[in-house]
């Protein structure tokens, strides 16, 4: 069941991150920082009582309670909704392409997806960044976390390997393939929103009602 459950939340935030990134960003970064939350609550309690992962009241209510403490400081200060969401960003955009160009090892993985997280966040905190590049950043992993949504509910990756943005689609090319179509959808999507509009900055984004 917390296959399901969490496979759908992914494939359902994804597909808002991939086509609405620019357009509800405060909105989003907050359920972008539940996800991470619950994520969070979740191993935090498996960790502390060696239980199944969701298996017992207690994960669910770590989970819970994770995910409204990271949703709500999302919604409300900038600087934490910008490290949640451009550093998850860059994670999963990290991971993903390391074992895309072939790294297999899990700590190179996850090294790449911390470093270009970290650059990512303090990019988007020091500077005023234009919301083409929140367009990019958004449709790609958006479209990352649809796959590995999709992917959990077809039994080819388990939840833990998710909540940890480990994306990996080396023994499936297939699975690129329809990431880059979700990616340049979204991308296009988001561009054909934002024409309406004068373009300004990711804070101005974060800031604006979402449309």
């Amino acid at each position: 069941m917390s296959e399901i459950i969490t496979g759908v939340l992914a494939v359902l935030l994804g597909l808002l991150l991939c086509f609405r990134g620019s357009g509800a960003l405060r909105i989003l970064l907050a359920i972008w920082g539940a996800f991470i939350g619950f994520g969070v609550g979740a191993v935090a309690v498996t960790q502390l009582t060696d239980q199944e992962y969701l298996g017992t009241v207690a994960g669910w209510a770590g989970a819970i309670v994770g995910a409204l403490v990271f949703a709500a400081l999302a919604y409300l200060f900038y600087a934490v909704a910008v490290i949640l969401g451009f550093g998850a960003m860059g994670f999963v955009l990290g991971q993903t392409v390391a074992a895309a160009v072939g790294a297999d090892e899990p700590w190179v993985i996850t090294t790449v997806g911390l470093v270009v997280g970290v650059v990512l966040a303090l990019l988007a905190i020091a500077t005023n960044l234009p919301e083409l590049v929140l367009i990019i950043v958004s449709a790609f992993a958006g479209a990352s976390i649809t796959v590995a949504g999709v992917m959990v509910l077809l039994g080819m990756l388990d939840v833990e390997s998710l909540v940890g943005a480990e994306v990996s689609l080396a023994d499936h090319p297939a699975w690129y393939v329809g990431h880059l179509v979700l990616a340049v959808a979204g991308i296009l999507g988001q561009l054909s929103r934002s024409r309406r509009r004068s373009p300004g900055t990711v804070r101005e984004s974060w800031a604006a009602p979402s449309r």
